[in-house]
């Protein structure tokens, strides 16, 4: 096959989207190593990419901001136009993203049949909803229109400099001493079917402080400090509250100090997954979709809780169990996994 002057690679959904991405993007590099190879995705995303040694360039699509409305969209198709891509892999599939790409002129346009999939040039049948292997895979699934599928599923997550220097000076400020080992807590989500009780955040937290001699810090978007706070309220303990303060390359800095991750489903377990950090992560609903085999973290000896209590349907954040699912998942259970990590990977190590 002959190698593409051009690629474009698009992925515009979230943080964990984009992380168990990075696969293709290395299998790219691999396939075709004389390719300018180009990831377009969202702002709060470029950290995961911007340093990435595989790729050439990073394109940032602000689509629910300056690039929000159509006529800035097709604008910004018109800027792809003038870049003269051979081919786009579309990762995720979106009305924006498809009809870009075809107005850019893009050649050949890869992806799922979904979402104005009639655009496509190469369309690859849409089953992630059935949720029976992971996101990785299924995303990987879409290289093998170029005859050969990937050789390293690895996660890669960059980590800068600067970044690495806020972190330590943040964690020094917090009282933080090299010799001390953290664990990081994440009791928010995306959505309130995935926020395990925070009361039972506040009790693990405590018990393993105490158990283990460890610091706890408090980790959340800008969006959800006040989740964070309402923990650390509910516990005796002193943490380090570092909710809200974080960049997503400065959460990786961050994971790289930690020696356990504790988590609702959400993208940062991917993060701690990519930097090498054990995670445990707390799963609910019944959706085959955005079940933990499509979802879980991918780092070795990392431990999902999830429980099926039944619900047909699921109805999500719509839930007339009051979440049954998720407080069907004990503390003990947290704990005893938590020891088991922390013994597993020797917390003195």
């Amino acid at each position: 096959m002959q190698e593409p002057s051009k690629i474009l690679v698009t992925r515009t959904d979230r943080i964990g989207d984009v992380l168990l991405s990075t696969p293709v993007i290395k299998s790219l590099r691999m396939r075709f190593p004389q390719s300018h190879i180009t990831m377009l995705v969202r702002p709060y995303t470029r950290d995961i990419v911007i340093g990435n040694p595989y790729l050439s360039e990073v394109l940032i699509y602000d689509k629910y901001g300056k690039e929000s409305s159509l006529w800035r969209s097709l604008l910004f198709a018109l800027g792809l136009r003038k870049k003269k891509f051979d081919v786009a892999l579309m990762l995720h599939p979106t009305n924006r993203v498809h009809l870009m790409a075809f107005i850019a002129g893009i050649k050949r346009r890869i992806g799922f049949n979904k979402k104005l999939g009639f655009l496509l040039t190469e369309k690859i049948e849409h089953k992630k909803q059935e949720g029976k292997k992971h996101e990785l895979e299924y995303t990987l699934d879409l290289l093998r229109v170029f005859g050969k599928g990937a050789e390293d599923c690895s996660l890669f997550m960059p980590i800068r400099e600067d970044s690495e220097i806020y972190i330590e000076d943040l964690l020094s400020s917090k009282g933080w001493r090299k010799n001390e080992k953290i664990i990081a807590i994440h009791p928010s989500a995306s959505c309130p079917s995935k926020v395990w009780p925070t009361e039972r955040f506040a009790n693990i937290a405590k018990k393993i402080a105490l158990e283990f001699k460890v610091k706890i810090a408090v980790v959340s978007g800008p969006d959800d400090v006040d989740i964070g706070r309402r923990l650390i309220k509910l516990s005796d303990i002193p943490f380090m509250d570092l909710a809200g303060k974080t960049t997503v390359s400065q959460l990786a800095s961050l994971f790289r100090r930690c020696s356990l991750f504790i988590s609702n489903d959400s993208g940062p377990i991917h993060i701690a997954a990519a930097v090498g950090t054990p995670v445990i992560s707390i799963f609910g609903r019944r959706q085959p979709g955005l079940s933990p085999c499509r979802w879980g973290p991918k780092g070795k000896g990392d431990i999902v809780l999830h429980k099926d209590l039944g619900c047909v349907p699921c109805l999500a954040h719509n839930c007339q169990r009051g979440f049954a699912c998720l407080k069907a998942i004990s503390e003990e259970e947290v704990l005893s996994a938590a020891r088991k990590i922390l013994r597993t990977y020797s917390i003195d190590s």
